[in-house]
């Protein structure tokens, strides 16, 4: 599975932005998925994660209330809706494809990662 993150960008505190992970070379839909970001000196830790049939959704506490995790399997499309960004949200953004149906926040778990895409929250 090849997944391509896209969406990021530069945006001011309380705004939003909508991530896509696009996936090819395979179906995600019997894949849990998730977002993981990494702030520059910080290791990459879990942000969301959503199970195959999008039933299943588990956030950071750092994000909740905040962020929305969603899946099109139809467009084999993974995203993050992210609002009321904070400047502490600034980092790279990765999707990743589970080794199972379920979402989880270990990262070790995850089989496939995109290459990330760099979200900057100026304030």
């Amino acid at each position: 599975v090849q997944l391509q993150a896209s969406g990021g960008g530069l945006v001011q505190a309380g705004g939003s932005l909508r991530l896509s992970c696009a996936a090819s070379g395979r179906t995600l839909s019997t894949y849990g998925m998730g977002w993981f970001r990494q702030a520059p000196g910080k290791e990459r830790e879990f942000v969301a994660a959503i199970s195959w049939s999008g039933n299943n959704l588990f956030y950071a506490d750092s994000v909740k209330g905040r962020f929305t995790i969603s899946r099109d399997n139809a467009k084999n499309t993974l995203y993050l809706r992210m609002n009321s960004l904070k400047p502490e949200d600034t980092a790279v953004y990765y999707c990743a494809a589970h080794a199972s149906g379920f979402g989880s926040s270990w990262r070790s778990s995850y089989a496939y990662w995109g290459q990330g895409t760099q979200v900057t929250v100026s304030s």
